[in-house]
């Protein structure tokens, strides 16, 4: 089967996210740490993972967690140091672990000396550096864009006597990327990480880097009388040419991928960003987390869905790469709610809903991407009020909707469905005090579950989640199929099961996933002359998937 062999190496391993304030914390300090990742990267090797993302660790003042970055060239103290980092790099690679940084380029924080030059004058060298536009006559922002954490995506710079554009926080100016100097000073950073030896990069937010040529009112969508600034300039044309440029400047003739973030770019033009006259390796795009969501992800206006609609998706993003490009495949990540919750409309176990979606994950045609806390079938935290959120954008939610006439406690149960920080919670690594995350009270809750929700426990369990997701990770590497065969969905009108096949050449491998709590049948004739591989509930039956069952055949 040499079709496997043909693939490069990021296609055929597993990718894992860790986001590091909520990994390990080595120090005491309630936050986690770069020394902390390295610490478990036996952990990360037993699961499989070749590729380790890391969010932000950068130089930040931490408004949105180091999305907001001071200095891409230092590592941020509460992080540890740039040897650190140095010695994460080496001792990865001696456990087949390539370390994937993230790359934030729309925007920086407004403490970057960059931003701090431009700000105070409109002849500075760094004057263009940003994206300026003057009051309209009347004083009031440029246009009604709103931005995507809530409020006028506009503020007033008093030293420039000009408004500066934000897609994201007031403290998160967006960068002009018209500007050559610009794109040459990011793609040295990018270029400086790749020859310190990291395996490739997931470049943030980056829809957004273009901006239209005019700058013009839209329709309000909302009682505070703005438009989305997403709708104003997301995919905005040109964009795939600044890309194409970084492209060539930092990815060709290297041994690394790129993944980008692609928020609004649909699976029928995934051809132009991806393949062989794409700009990336593989492309997130979110039209499978928009289902329970909604587009335009304003979390207190409720979505109604059925299964048909995220298996529509799903089939979707299959279809658009299976000749030209490489898919990335997901259920989480720092910026979603658990997907335990986030993808089920029945009540049920945690830990079967986490097993049927880690059969998908790990047997569908991509690469799998996995979060933090995914492989033990971590839920949504317990939240009890607006304060104990940390999130800048839960906040501008919660704002948002109150705007919209919501209660308090609606507001609230907005917030504790959608929020990012159901993501970031510490990750639980035994039943000792603060879930063995830290010695010092943590950043943000463990959940009310550690004692029994942690990897020493589900270690010594063999019908845990992460035991699972352990056999899924070695039935995919035994199985070349799984990476480099055919994709096929199955049962496309069963509204309980999501079915699909992946072949090469003789070989066959059938996933079935019930994503309800029913009793389900189906024609056993799909699965004739196949065995059970892997079974979420221990043995099973052809023909019959019980409730939130997922089961393996080849």
């Amino acid at each position: 089967m040499d079709k496997a062999n043909e693939l490069a190496w990021w296609q055929q391993t597993i990718a894992y996210e860790v986001y590091p304030k909520s990994f390990l914390d080595t120090v005491g300090q309630g936050t986690g740490t770069i020394a902390g990742i390295t610490q478990k990267l036996d952990y990360l090797q037993k699961l499989g993972v070749g590729a380790l993302w890391i969010t932000p660790c950068y130089k930040s003042p931490m408004v949105d967690n180091g999305y907001d970055v001071q200095d891409y060239y230092a590592i941020d103290p509460s992080f540890g140091t740039m040897d650190d980092m140095d010695e994460l790099i080496a001792r990865g690679r001696e456990h087949g672990i390539r370390v994937v940084m993230d790359l934030v380029f729309n925007h920086t924080s407004d403490q970057c000396t960059w931003f701090q030059a431009s700000k105070e004058s409109r002849d500075s060298e760094y004057a263009d550096w940003y994206v300026w536009r003057d009051a309209k006559p009347d004083g009031s922002a440029p246009t009604n864009w709103r931005s995507i954490f809530g409020g006028s995506a506009w503020e007033w710079c008093e030293e420039r006597g000009q408004y500066y554009l934000h897609t994201f926080a007031k403290q998160q100016p967006d960068l002009n990327w018209e500007c050559d100097e610009v794109r040459k000073a990011l793609f040295d950073i990018a270029n400086y990480w790749a020859d310190k030896g990291v395996g490739g990069f997931r470049i943030d937010a980056i829809t957004y880097i273009k901006k239209p040529p005019v700058f013009e009112d839209g329709p309000a969508d909302g009682e505070d009388g703005l438009y989305p600034v997403h709708a104003a300039t997301a995919n905005t044309p040109g964009i795939l040419d600044f890309l194409h440029e970084f492209k060539a400047a930092v990815r060709d003739g290297r041994d690394i991928f790129m993944v980008g973030e692609a928020n609004g770019v649909a699976a029928d033009e995934l051809d132009k960003w991806v393949g062989t006259d794409g700009v990336f390796d593989m492309l997130f795009e979110f039209s499978h987390t928009h289902v329970p969501m909604g587009e335009a992800e304003i979390w207190c206006r409720p979505v109604t869905w059925e299964l048909a609609d995220l298996k529509r998706a799903l089939v979707a993003s299959q279809r658009a790469t299976a000749t030209n490009g490489w898919y990335p495949a997901f259920f989480e990540n720092h910026d979603q709610p658990r997907s335990t919750v986030n993808f089920f409309r029945c009540e049920g176990p945690l830990a079967d809903k986490a097993k049927v979606l880690g059969a998908v994950l790990l047997t569908t045609r991509g690469t799998p991407f996995l979060y933090q806390g995914e492989e033990l079938g971590f839920g949504n935290a317990t939240w009890k009020s607006i304060d104990e959120f940390d999130d800048v954008q839960t906040r501008a939610q919660y704002d948002f909707a109150k705007g919209e006439g919501l209660s308090d406690a609606e507001a609230l149960a907005a917030c504790v469905r959608f929020s990012r920080d159901n993501a970031r919670t510490p990750l639980q690594w035994d039943a000792s005090e603060n879930a063995g995350f830290s010695t010092a009270m943590p950043w943000l809750p463990v959940h009310d579950d550690y004692a029994t929700c942690n990897v020493a426990a589900q270690e010594a369990d063999p019908g845990s989640p992460l035991v699972w997701y352990r056999t899924l990770a070695s039935l995919r590497a035994a199985r070349p199929e799984l990476i480099a065969g055919d994709w096929q969905e199955l049962l496309s009108d069963d509204e309980n099961v999501f079915a699909f096949e992946r072949t090469l050449e003789d070989a066959r491998t059938v996933t079935l996933t019930n994503f309800s709590d029913k009793n389900v049948e189906y024609d056993e004739s799909l699965v004739a002359g196949l065995s059970v591989l892997a079974g979420s509930q221990g043995d099973a039956t052809p023909g019959a998937l019980r409730p939130l069952e997922a089961v393996i055949f080849g």
